[in-house]
């Protein structure tokens, strides 16, 4: 079972960083207009890509490691390490690369949020209690605890929204399978 969850949850973890970080550094690297709320999309779709191999890792430990059998306590606590696994790789990467490749990531954001702001029309007091705002996040975000914590935030929910769901879809009793193989000889 130990193998099953680290093998997945490895997977998951460099299937969802290595996604994170070509969006990141290509936003990171981009003159001009960036589409933030496009990357975040992206951000997310491609975190339900890499926690797909939790529904696969749980109905693989399922079907050959557990006899075709699973409880969703037992299917959601496979799951859930899985994701941890993944999470902790996914803030690991962030970490290096947001403190190493792009410590002014913040500063963009900020930037093209204010701008965004400005644009709508916004008010001169709104604009100064958005900026106080972002500049405080900003400065907490140079933490790298803090900075854990919010990226966990970020990718936790997610992963356990797959696990819930993975784990009702997969559950199976004692009871249901031996109905299923007595339906295949009765078929047959």
């Amino acid at each position: 079972m130990k193998k099953n969850i680290i093998i997945y949850g490895l997977i998951a973890g460099i299937v969802v960083s290595i996604l994170m970080l070509f969006t990141v550094n290509y936003i990171s690297h981009c003159e001009g207009n960036v589409d933030y709320d496009t990357s975040m999309l992206i951000g997310y779709a491609s975190m339900l890509i890499a926690f797909s191999l939790v529904f696969v890792g749980i109905r693989n430990y399922r079907d050959k490691y557990n006899g075709g059998v699973i409880s969703f306590g037992k299917a959601f606590k496979t799951g859930i390490i899985m994701v941890l696994i993944a999470s902790t790789i996914y803030v690991i990467a962030w970490l290096i690369d947001y403190f190493f490749f792009i410590p002014d990531f913040a500063e963009k954001y900020s930037a093209h949020t204010l701008d965004k702001l400005k644009a709508s029309g916004a008010s001169p007091a709104e604009i100064d209690k958005q900026t106080k705002e972002m500049a405080s996040f900003a400065r907490m975000l140079k933490n790298p605890l803090f900075n854990a914590m919010m990226t966990y935030a970020e990718i936790l929910p997610v992963g356990l929204i797959v696990t819930i769901i993975s784990s009702l879809i997969l559950k199976r009793k004692t009871a249901k399978i031996k109905q299923e193989e007595n339906m295949k000889n009765w078929q047959e």
